[in-house]
């Protein structure tokens, strides 16, 4: 059957089919990773990032092609996660703005859309390297551009788009080196060749066989994690729960009155102001009623999210309860009648912000005990401050030593999982300063957070750190007496004086640059390479620092991860004393996933 267009419902349908058929097999483009390290994520950010992308499509449904484009680019573009999502979100961005205009397109039309996505793509990468995604693209594009000028037939165009875009993925070996050294394609392209396996699939309807590409490598074993759930007695459930274990500990309650404001008043977007209050919080509720909202919320920064309310309307009826001092007090019920003479009124439970409740992120003035609710001033959360910081990471200990250190917000990620655009955006947003700085700290985040600093509008600098110890060498270079320009060149140029290593489990058999490399082995990757594989972790490790001090250094920096065993970091701490007696250590517990070590030498 010859079919010559396709409408907005008909792009609907492949594209849900395509993200579908990605999700089916995210593991497997997971699974491609070059480096047998256990945070290949490619699979995962492509299928998020179409996820976000599927979602915005079901929620504006429309007939016209170009508003179906559309829709799938703006979903695209806030959920992209990782390089791979971000090229995948220009590639669809640029197809949309192609046929921005059009109820339903023919061959040519989808041909150049595709090409338009392309150049687009290629734009956004500021140093694009073939035998990537991009290469899968550009040569299905190039070929859909071929085919449509003699043949009207939109199936044969899927069709022919998704053969050569199979061919390129099996090429991409040939293009990189490193590839054909392990013996995959291209992890993003093969995530692409199944978005257009999918489209093929819906056009038509009938499904196509099997996995596209080079063998697939072994996947990772996964241990469950069993419990044992035991009869407790029969006491409090306050007094099963420790006080610090409370973590969204204020209490919050106001409303926010849109009739009260003035002209320069943002439009309320409750799922994105629900978003961010979640960041840092939960027991969220939001009722919009008229032009009053009434916001409920536990959280650790009350002065975070007067900030972000602020900009809705002016508020009112403000209580704010501590409620790790309620426990306490619970906890210590002879006591709780004899606090100030007697039991606590009403008003005295409003808690004082004190200075060290400034400390945890309070933007607000004291509250004063005993003071009514509506009165209390928040004029100072109008001023902004003349920087804030955003930093990626991920362990309890890293995100500790950015936020002890000028670092206003730490996004949950790096290797295993990357923020998407979106995340940067919120966090951008949610900031009140006049320049922003984000510290990537991850080569795969770089992408985001300049696609995020583009669309934010604000003063967004972006410093382009690959590691967590870039990152923090980035953020001790950062002086507040400087110009935004100086500290962002600073700062980069910091990050560029540190040499990175890392240390983790190999998850297969491989050979990499005349290494050999068993599952199970512990890996040493100095900067991108990988520089030892050894069945033993002190070796390992001993190896890398070596090759990373061959030059010289005044400091070793050393991060401790979760796998990390205190007899084997003493032992290690010994030995760099021992062999480099002229070089500062310092070690930190970093509290990192899948890297039981991170170093850094200056």
């Amino acid at each position: 059957m010859n079919r010559s267009m396709i409408n907005g419902s008909d792009l609907s349908v492949m594209v849900l089919a395509g993200a579908a058929c990605l999700e089916r097999n995210a593991e497997h483009v997971n699974a491609l990773n070059v480096f047998p390290v256990p945070d290949g994520d490619t699979g995962t950010n492509m299928n998020l990032t179409m996820s976000a992308g599927k979602n915005e499509l079901q929620n504006k449904p429309s007939s016209a092609v170009g508003k179906v484009a559309e829709a799938l680019s703006k979903g695209l573009l806030m959920g992209a996660r990782g390089n791979s999502g971000v090229i995948l979100s220009q590639l669809f961005r640029g197809f949309a703005k192609s046929i921005a205009s059009q109820e339903e397109i023919n061959t040519v039309q989808f041909a150049q859309a595709l090409q338009s996505g392309v150049d687009m793509a290629y734009k956004a990468v500021a140093k694009p390297v073939e035998g990537t995604i991009l290469t899968v693209a550009k040569e299905a594009a190039k070929h859909a551009v071929a085919y449509a000028r003699r043949s009207t037939d939109m199936i044969g165009l899927i069709r022919e788009v998704h053969t050569k875009a199979d061919e390129a993925l099996s090429r991409t070996p040939d293009q990189l080196p490193v590839l054909k050294q392990v013996g995959v394609v291209d992890s993003g392209g093969q995530g692409l060749v199944y978005i257009y396996e999918g489209f093929l699939q819906a056009i038509t309807g009938q499904p196509q066989g099997g996995i596209v590409g080079a063998k697939q490598p072994a996947q990772a074993n996964f241990i469950p994690i069993s419990g044992n759930l035991q009869k407790q007695p029969p006491v409090s459930a306050q007094s099963r729960l420790a006080t610090e274990a409370i973590e969204f500990f204020y209490d919050m309650e106001f409303f926010i009155n849109r009739k009260l404001s003035g002209p320069g008043v943002r439009r309320f977007d409750e799922t994105l102001f629900k978003r961010l209050l979640a960041r840092d919080g939960d027991s969220i509720l939001v009722i919009s009623e008229d032009e009053i909202i009434k916001v409920h919320v536990h959280t650790r920064k009350p002065g975070d999210v007067l900030n972000h309310a602020l900009s809705y309307g002016e508020l009112t009826d403000i209580h704010i309860l501590n409620m790790r001092q309620q426990h306490r007090d619970l906890m210590n019920a002879e006591h709780t009648a004899e606090i100030h003479g007697g039991a606590l009124s009403p008003e005295e439970e409003l808690v004082s912000l004190s200075v060290e409740d400034a400390a945890l992120g309070l933007a607000v003035p004291q509250v004063l005990t005993g003071a009514p609710a509506d009165s209390v001033a928040v004029e100072h959360a109008h001023e902004w401050a003349p920087y804030g910081i955003i930093a990626v990471a991920m362990g309890e200990g890293i995100r500790s030593i950015f936020l002890e250190n000028n670092v206003d917000i730490v996004l949950s990620g790096g290797q295993t999982m990357n923020p998407s655009t979106e995340d940067f955006v919120n966090a951008i947003e949610s900031l009140s300063a006049d320049q922003i700085y984000l510290l990537p700290n991850n080569g795969n985040v770089i992408l985001a957070a300049e696609q995020a600093a583009e669309l934010s509008g604000r003063n967004v600098t972006v410093v382009p750190t690959r590691t967590i110890l870039q990152g923090l060498a980035a953020m001790l270079a950062f002086r507040d007496e400087q110009s935004a320009s100086a500290n962002g060149e600073s700062m980069a140029e910091a990050a560029q004086q540190v040499r990175s290593g890392q240390v983790t489990l190999s998850i297969r058999d491989t050979s990499m640059d005349g290494i050999e490399i068993r599952e199970g082995d512990y890996l040493g990757i100095f900067e991108k390479a990988i520089v030892s594989a050894t069945p033993h972790i002190q070796q390992t490790c001993r190896d890398l620092l070596t090759l990373m001090l061959e030059n010289g250094g005044e400091l070793v920096t050393v991060l401790t991860g979760e796998q990390a065993d205190r007899t084997e970091t003493a032992e290690l701490e010994e030995w760099v004393r021992q062999t480099y007696p002229d070089a500062e250590l310092e070690v930190h517990e970093g509290g990192q996933p899948l890297y039981p070590y991170l170093f850094a030498v200056e």
